[in-house]
Parts: structure tokens; C-alpha cells; sequence
């Protein structure tokens, strides 16, 4: 489910993946980049989130 939320809103995935402090930096900058590129930066950020979760599931595996 979190994959889902990572493509409609990065940052809030980011936050709810337990990365609360990258969560909160993130969302202004992804606010500005889709205002100011139109959205051509969104894959980005939603590479970065699928990454934070991939990262924060194996990581609780591996625990």
C-alpha cells in the first residue's frame, strides 16, 4: 500500500515509512520542483520513496 501512496505523494510515503525528518525536508522541495518543473521532477521522488521503503522493509527484516 505504501508503494501506491509513493507515486500519488512522495513525501507523505517517505513520512509514514519512519522517516519522519526526511519526510518533512522533502515535501517543500517536491512542492517547489512540481511548481517550478511542471512536474518533470515526480519520478524522482517517487524513486526515492520506493527506495526509503525498500530500504525500511529489509532493514526490519533483517532485524
Amino acid at each position: 500500500m505504501n508503494y501506491l501512496l509513493a507515486i500519488l505523494l512522495p513525501p507523505l510515503s517517505i513520512f509514514l515509512a519512519g522517516r519522519v525528518i526526511l519526510g518533512i525536508v522533502i515535501a517543500p522541495i517536491w512542492i517547489l520542483a512540481l511548481i517550478f518543473s511542471g512536474g518533470l521532477t515526480h519520478p524522482m521522488f517517487v524513486l526515492l520513496a520506493w527506495f526509503v521503503i525498500f530500504e525500511r522493509r529489509n532493514a526490519h527484516l533483517r532485524d
